[in-house]
């Protein structure tokens, strides 16, 4: 099994800055992709990033393009997310994925392995 640990939410002003981190361990071998999703409260859980396994190859929701940056370290099987320029629509649960067959999808179905979740909240 894979296990996945976000921290790094919390609350902070429009304009401001959060940097988001997802730790794996167990079988981290079967790991590929490695991607963010959110979920705000009565929507529907929505994609983020996702990052290759080698860390080359990124992808992005159109409304993060420019703000948000994924990012990884191998070494610590640790995957980050940069949120810059948040926004109160930011404000959501944001969920670390894995998946077990690549492709950067950007579906949560092609996703295998979940963290519990951090709050980020995004005061006007």
């Amino acid at each position: 099994q894979v296990q996945l640990v976000e921290s790094g939410g919390g609350l902070v002003q429009a304009g401001g800055s959060l940097r988001l981190s997802c730790a794996a361990s167990g079988r981290t071998f079967n790991i590929n992709d490695m991607g963010w999703f959110r979920q705000a409260p009565g929507k529907e859980r929505e994609f983020v990033a996702a990052i290759s396994r080698s860390g080359g190859s990124t992808t992005y929701e159109d409304s993060v393009k420019g703000r948000f940056t994924i990012s990884k370290d191998n070494a610590k099987n640790t995957v980050y997310l940069q949120l810059n320029s948040l926004k109160p629509e930011d404000t959501a649960v944001y969920y670390c994925a894995a998946n077990r067959f690549g492709g950067l999808k950007n579906a949560r179905e092609a996703y295998n392995y979940w963290g519990q979740g951090t709050q980020v909240t995004v005061s006007s």
